[in-house]
């Protein structure tokens, strides 16, 4: 493990010092070129991170900022994640600036690769500004709070020279213009930490029909997929169905979850038709809603009701033939426009799977819940 030892009269808590009466950090680092500029990258101890990264403050207008303001409610998941994976936890590096002289001097001076590799000597009394990574950075403080002995574990740091706020602004608005986030189903697909994310893949992968018609990396269908689903929309279905269920293991869970879902696919016979080849995927998303997220939200969320209160599928039947009786043409704006869509176009808004989730209850002669209750009223109200 590198660590980062200080020296400065006589004391020895924090970075190195190499000049008399002067304090200055000293890191291992590699030197490297880019735009014609020259950058670092080192690796510091986790507890440098809080007391040298300070993130400008809030009160500042965003124009005098050289990043978003912090969410602070993204940081507590990111903290936990850490604190509750401590063998196997995993965080990018940090992109940060400096703003004063530093002196690189290479472990060997023999030209070529050799002279990449050395030590960064930085003036303690340097600024450091984030770039990327201050929920990160914020993440990783809170996680110190709750268990030190993550202090000496190490991160990355690509370090720049400071060249003034509107390079840094520039480096901020460069380095998330091309910055992708991955599709949501990809997500939940390589996710093997999050049990939800395990039943939701294993039920859709032990079925050949639902393996053949969910799309397993991208959130959104392409017009001419011969997919029906995504795996992301199946997740918060599972998410719904199995909220509150007990039951004995992660297998035990898909197994109910795999069961319930086979039972709802005998209530659609054009998925059936999509299996068989007899009708395009993209005719039926098309033409209906049924195959859409929100309304596999709405059957997850109907189908936990189903599962507390029988575990007997010929029970769920009995309900689940009843959707057969809903007209689930997306032209039907009678029924569908104002709950699952707008304008003809299905949407996803929480209000929009409340009133979705309550049609089918309905339909089912199930009793809604207050808060699918309250959305009816105001929908009949002419209430957006």
């Amino acid at each position: 493990m590198t660590k980062v030892t200080a020296i400065s009269e006589g004391r020895s808590d924090s970075p190195a010092v190499s000049r008399p009466g002067e304090f200055e950090y000293v890191f291992p680092a590699i030197r490297g070129v880019q735009a014609g500029r020259e950058y670092y990258v080192t690796m510091w101890p986790l507890r440098l991170i809080p007391k040298l990264f300070l993130f400008d403050s809030e009160e500042l207008p965003p124009e005098m900022r050289a990043q978003r303001t912090l969410n602070k409610a993204r940081v507590p998941e990111m903290a936990r994640y850490i604190v509750d994976n401590p063998d196997g936890y995993i965080f990018s590096a940090l992109t940060a600036s400096v703003n004063a002289e530093v002196r690189f001097a290479p472990l060997v001076n023999e030209g070529g690769i050799a002279d990449r590799v050395g030590t960064l000597t930085i003036p303690m009394d340097a600024r450091f500004v984030i770039n990327d990574g201050q929920h990160r950075r914020a993440a990783i403080a809170r996680a110190l709070d709750e268990n030190p002995d993550l202090s000496d574990e190490t991160i990355a740091i690509v370090l720049f020279i400071d060249i003034g706020l509107s390079r840094s602004q520039q480096m901020f608005a460069d380095l998330n213009r091309h910055a992708i986030r991955p599709p949501r189903s990809i997500g939940v697909l390589y996710d093997h930490r999050d049990p939800m994310s395990e039943v939701a893949k294993q039920a859709v992968l032990k079925s050949a029909f639902y393996r053949d018609l969910t799309e397993m990396e991208t959130s959104n269908l392409a017009a001419r997929s011969r997919k029906l689903f995504t795996l992301s929309a199946f997740y918060t279905a599972d998410r719904a169905l199995l909220e509150g269920v007990e039951e004995d293991s992660t297998e035990d869970r898909t197994a109910l979850a795999a069961e319930y879902w086979d039972h709802v696919a005998k209530q659609f016979p054009a998925w059936r038709q999509v299996y068989d080849g007899k009708v395009s995927a993209g005719e039926i998303r098309k033409d209906f809603i049924h195959s859409h997220g929100i309304v596999l939200h709405a059957l997850g969320k109907v189908g936990n009701t189903l599962l507390r209160q029988s575990r007997s599928p010929a029970t769920w039947d009995k309900q689940l033939k009843k959707l057969q009786t809903i007209d689930w043409h997306r032209s039907n704006s009678t029924v569908w426009e104002g709950r699952a869509t707008v304008g003809g176009k299905v949407t996803k808004g929480a209000s929009n799977v409340l009133l979705t989730t309550a049609l089918v209850r309905n339909v089912m002669g199930l009793a809604l819940p207050p808060d699918e209750q309250r959305a009816e009223e105001a929908f009949k109200r002419g209430e957006k």
